[in-house]
């Protein structure tokens, strides 16, 4: 049995079909890697966003939860609490960076009224009507707000989103919580 001449070879691509292919893929590949890399830069933004919230919303609770010395001032007192505040926030930031240019703390506090700041932490205490003025602060409320200076990995998502004069985005949480 004899067989056909064209079924005895392999089929041939034409010429160009294998370059034509290549070029499709690079026109679909920059697109496709643009999309992935966003995504990451927002997995990591979406992951310090809830950092933060859970960090500064620990911080309020131990605010309000702050036992008030009787041997202190109502200013020593203050301070503590901010401290614990403080502590309480970086405890909490598990893998974000509790250190500067992210997260900048001084040791000094600055007062303004009842609102106490010291860089990126910020604590202001209010007084809702019909509670009385006291050294403890029983049913005042406490608001934590804090800033976070994340890091964009990926330069072109990087320049379509807001900055500061770093080039590091600014998240920010804030919790109000009434004192016990």
């Amino acid at each position: 049995m004899r067989i056909p001449a064209r079924l005895d070879r392999a089929p041939s691509r034409r010429s160009g079909e294998g370059g034509q292919s290549l070029v499709e893929f690079s026109l679909v590949l920059t697109p496709l890697l643009l999309i992935l890399l966003g995504i990451i830069q927002f997995g990591f933004i979406f992951n310090s966003y809830i950092t933060i919230a859970n960090a500064t919303r620990e911080g309020a609770r131990d605010g309000s939860i702050y036992v008030y010395q009787q041997a202190q001032s109502k200013a020593q007192n203050d301070a503590a609490r901010n401290t614990a505040i403080e502590t309480t926030i970086k405890r909490s930031m598990n893998l974000l960076s509790s250190t500067a240019p992210w997260f900048s703390t001084p040791d000094v506090w600055t007062q303004t009224g009842e609102t106490f700041t010291n860089g990126d932490l910020t604590i202001t205490y209010a007084q809702p009507a019909g509670i009385n003025q006291s050294d403890p602060r029983v049913g005042q409320t406490v608001t934590v707000r804090m800033q976070y200076h994340q890091d964009l990995l990926i330069p072109l998502i990087s320049a379509l989103l807001p900055r500061d004069a770093s080039g590091r985005m600014v998240l920010s949480g804030e919790v109000t919580m009434v004192i016990n």
